[in-house]
């Protein structure tokens, strides 16, 4: 049994916006599969595939009132790509940020509605990620984060230090999931989740009890009866086990 992270999902007052900017600002395509939702992907991409994580952007009442602990950032190819694309997200909406570090390699850019994200400077890891080289969760203990991720996922550990922990697909493909350590409260919900989905023949409640006994917790956010499942890792950050294949 494992699960394989498949969606990025970030909530939004106005998804259909929202949806349309980072779709402008990947080059990916946009559609809906119900009211409130807008999902972002790779034009010619066949869901799921460890390629890429889609982003889903959804309609909710409040979403400034929630944390910014999980972040994407963005691959460039050289200097010139990277001054260009940052150009090209101002052009669609972004504006600074104001969270960069003296001589950090990234730029940090919010999105129309304020989720924070980076542009990296060019970097032999991320390429061939495609545009997104990772999904990043901040956290206190990358070392305990990347024992509960690597046992919750197929995909494989690349690095762990005390300042940062690395996975990807074992194909070698797609982005990362990176945990940066950044000591704070981390129990508050994120703008920005993970979804995971388990494989054909697996099933979601299943999944769920083997990662209760690895750590993590029920989340309840008032979802209610749905075909996903709602857990908190072991520092408290939400993801979403979705229905398995049938």
């Amino acid at each position: 049994m494992a699960l394989r992270p498949v969606n990025v999902n970030l909530k939004a007052r106005d998804n259909e916006a929202l949806g349309r900017f980072w779709a402008d600002a990947l080059g990916w395509g946009l559609e809906s599969e119900g009211p409130g939702v807008s999902n972002v992907y790779p034009e010619e991409f066949t869901w799921p595939s460890p390629e890429a994580l889609c982003i889903d952007v959804v309609k909710v009442p409040d979403p400034e009132t929630v944390r910014y602990r999980v972040h994407i950032e963005l691959a460039t190819t050289s200097a010139d790509h990277r001054a260009e694309l940052i150009a090209h997200l101002k052009e669609l909406g972004a504006t600074p940020a104001g969270t960069d570090r003296d001589g950090a390699p990234w730029t940090a850019l919010a999105d129309p509605e304020g989720n924070v994200f980076r542009v990296l400077e060019p970097h032999d890891r991320y390429r061939g990620t495609g545009p997104v080289a990772a999904l990043v969760v901040d956290c206190a203990d990358p070392r305990a984060m990347a024992r509960f991720w690597d046992e919750a996922l197929d995909w494989t550990l690349h690095e762990v230090t005390d300042d940062r922990a690395r996975l990807r697909s074992a194909h070698g493909v797609g982005p990362y999931l990176e945990f940066a350590r950044t000591p704070e409260d981390g129990s508050a919900p994120s703008r920005a989740h993970l979804d995971v989905l388990p494989y054909r023949g697996d099933h979601e409640e299943t999944e769920a009890t083997r990662l209760r006994t690895l750590g993590a917790t029920i989340a309840d956010i008032g979802q209610g009866d749905t075909p996903w499942k709602v857990l908190a890792d072991i520092e408290g950050n939400q993801f979403c086990i979705l229905g398995a294949p049938r």
